[in-house]
């Protein structure tokens, strides 16, 4: 929708920018990009004042994008300011007065389209006219913002500030930058500089008191934007923001009040909705609630955002509710969301059957469908296995999109689980995992061999807790983590995230760097220490989820972490290989086959038994066996470990339900070689040989 109009502003066709930017506004009236881009179309075509409008339109229905208050910063550059600058620079360099302010402006309009190269251009060369310009540096600083780079941008502005305290365009690209940084109270006084100079300025008060609801004022804030309220009439943007204000700072009453007066004026608009439903759901007044939705379903029944505010009024699956959605179903017979509220209210009321002939009335509509689909093969694995193969094996076959395709034979495979099919399951399963082996971790390479290890070292005072968490792909390790996140425990994660920590324990290297002794085990050790506080730990207690175990690891922590312990996940380690296969792991490694993963799972379980065969380190094996699915059951486990009481999770916490305990039997056939890999170790954990 918006490539006309930003093709047109790229080739200076002011004309045609300007009508397909109208054509935007006029379908999509409450759309902030399509008025912002009719302010580029009108800006090129030399209609300032039409351009402050529709960006001023532009911030009304979006006012807390802080690019859209930007691009109104260069509108405010008034030809009297630039008529000035011009005879200046002519004065002192006698060049043409025509060419800086065109470059100006050429580079504010190409930031405004997002072509921040081009703008960068622009700016190099009005730089090279007057480098020391405020105009040049609120370009600068703004390319900065733009490009996510907040603390070169303060430093640019900030500098030239202080050579043009009052120039407008500069200090609105200082407050934006503060805001950017998060220094919202630094970004409130720049805007508050620029108020005093044009206090009828709307957009200036909005950007204030965002700031002012940023740093925990809404009842300031509010009272802030109130003269606009008086001077401008009742806008219900306006209105609608106050409220939300007022209901921030906790005055329902005068909150309702404008919600109401804002709800009027657009009652299908969901941004009014949602605020105001919280007003009646704070205020208790429910009757309120059904009369005014249903007053506004009279004239717009065919808006599902009123029909979802009225069922927040009635007591789930209750009568009243069933009558609702008759009434809505009646409106919108073919509408989805509207079925699905049916189908619940079945499900609610065990009618399996009428809830299964609404799921497939929703695939009837909308083929593919992925929830209706996935509901039809819940059922008919239940039933009619067989019958869900084939179901998948179609839905393969139709899918346009190849993640889309993983997902189901994913599924397909589980399928073939239910249906007694344990050598196609597997051989589904393997697959999946082979076509990714490039995209995924490489198996760490598990130290060998026979040790001395070290003595271990005295215990700090004060002694911290410190947990080291860790268990094998199929463990269901994260079980654990889940108990121990709900319970609110100093559990970090990172090591998963994007931004995990570089410490030695994260690193592939680390094992055989203590092995050879070109890595300090005090420096390793060390190390780990240092990068809690950028983790966000600052007392020395933590629990840290680790990718990956070796025994090697002892050669550091014995001496140099003695207050640690290991927490280690353990299952059967043939169900292990089985879940790794069917259901994935939370550490993405490669699995190239079943029997090369099993072989990996044999060489560091082992590290495990020889851990607990010798008692290398403090540590706690926890098994899952029997209670990964058991909220009270991992809850009384975690207690039993750490010794400390914990609270039950929510069942729901914990996700969908793997294979029970002792499946891998099911599957002996299909896994002979791997499982006789796995049986050894199974044995030295405690496990039966069959």
């Amino acid at each position: 929708m918006y490539e006309p109009i930003l093709d047109a502003l790229r080739r200076g066709a002011a004309p045609e920018a300007l009508n397909a930017a109208r054509e935007a506004v006029t379908a999509q009236p409450q759309d902030a990009t399509s008025h912002r881009l009719l302010a580029a179309a009108l800006r090129l075509g030399g209609d300032r004042d039409a351009a402050m409008a529709a960006i001023d339109q532009a911030i009304e229905l979006a006012p807390d994008d802080a690019n859209l208050h930007l691009e109104r910063a260069g509108l405010l550059l008034h030809e009297r300011q630039l008529d000035e600058a011009q005879a200046a620079l002519a004065r002192a360099t006698g060049l043409d007065p025509n060419q800086f302010p065109a470059y100006i402006i050429q580079g504010q309009l190409a930031v405004g389209r997002g072509d921040l190269d081009e703008a960068e251009r622009l700016t190099r060369t009005a730089a090279r006219i007057a480098p020391d310009h405020p105009h040049v540096a609120a370009l600068q600083g703004t390319l900065a913002l733009r490009r996510g780079d907040a603390d070169q941008a303060l430093a640019i502005l900030g500098t030239a500030s202080q050579r043009a305290p009052n120039d407008l365009q500069l200090r609105h690209a200082l407050g934006f930058a503060y805001l950017a940084k998060g220094h919202f109270a630094f970004a409130e006084q720049a805007f508050r500089a620029l108020l005093e100079k044009d206090g009828g300025s709307r957009p200036l008060r909005m950007v204030i008191a965002d700031l002012m609801r940023r740093q925990g004022r809404p009842g300031e804030a509010a009272e802030e934007l109130a003269p606009l309220l008086e001077r401008e009439g009742p806008s219900p943007a306006l209105q609608r923001l106050m409220g939300e204000l007022e209901l921030e700072a906790g005055r329902n009453e005068h909150a309702l009040e404008l919600l109401r007066s804002a709800f009027d004026a657009d009652p299908r608009n969901v941004r009014n909705i949602l605020p105001l439903v919280e007003a009646w759901r704070r205020l208790g007044l429910h009757d309120d609630a059904r009369t005014t939705v249903d007053a506004a379903l009279r004239e717009h029944a065919q808006s599902p955002e009123l029909w979802h505010a009225r069922l927040l009024f009635e007591e789930f699956a209750s009568e009243p509710a069933r009558a609702v959605i008759a009434r809505w179903r009646e409106a919108m017979p073919e509408f989805i969301p509207a079925i699905e509220a049916q189908v619940v209210v079945h499900d609610h009321a065990g009618e399996s059957d009428e809830a299964d002939a609404l799921v497939r009335r929703i695939v009837e509509l909308r083929p593919g469908y992925t929830q209706a689909e996935m509901r039809i093969v819940d059922s008919l694995l239940r039933r009619d296995p067989d019958a869900a193969v084939e179901r998948v094996e179609g839905l393969i076959a139709q899918a346009p999109d190849a993640n889309v395709k993983r997902s189901l034979r994913q599924l397909l495979g589980r399928c073939f689980d239910v249906a007694g099919q344990p050598a196609t399951a597997i051989a589904t399963w393997a697959e999946l995992h082979a076509e990714v082996v490039d995209q995924r971790l490489p198996l760490p390479e598990i130290s060998q061999g026979e040790r001395e290890w070290p003595a271990v070292g005295p215990l700090p005072e004060p002694t911290p807790a410190v947990v080291l968490l860790w268990g094998a792909p199929g463990s269901l390790v994260e079980r654990l983590a889940v108990t121990l996140d709900q319970a609110g425990a100093p559990l970090r994660v990172d090591r998963l995230g994007p931004q995990p920590p570089t410490d030695p324990m994260q690193r592939y290297t680390t094992v055989p760097g203590l092995l050879d002794g070109s890595l300090d085990p005090a420096y390793v050790a060390g190390l780990w220490r240092a990068a809690l506080p950028a983790r966000g730990i600052n007392d020395g207690n933590i629990i840290d989820w680790l990718l990956w175990w070796d025994n090697a690891l002892l050669l550091a922590l014995r001496p140099h972490l003695p207050e640690a312990m290991v927490l280690v996940a353990l299952r059967d380690p043939r169900d292990m290989l089985l879940d790794w296969l069917a259901y994935g792991s939370p550490v993405p490694f490669a699995l190239p086959s079943p029997e090369a993963g099993a072989r990996w799972l044999a060489q560091t379980l082992s590290q495990i038994a020889d851990l607990h065969e010798h008692q290398l380190y403090s540590y706690r094996l926890v098994k899952l066996d029997t209670i990964a699915q058991d909220a009270t059951g991992l809850a009384q486990a975690m207690a039993d470990a750490l010794g400390i009481r914990m609270p039950i999770p929510p069942q729901e916490a914990l996700g969908p339900a793997h294979f029970e305990a002792g499946r891998w039997r099911e599957y002996r056939d299909a896994l002979g070689d791997a499982f006789a890999l796995l049986t050894p170790v199974a044995e030295r954990l405690g496990y039966p040989a069959e």
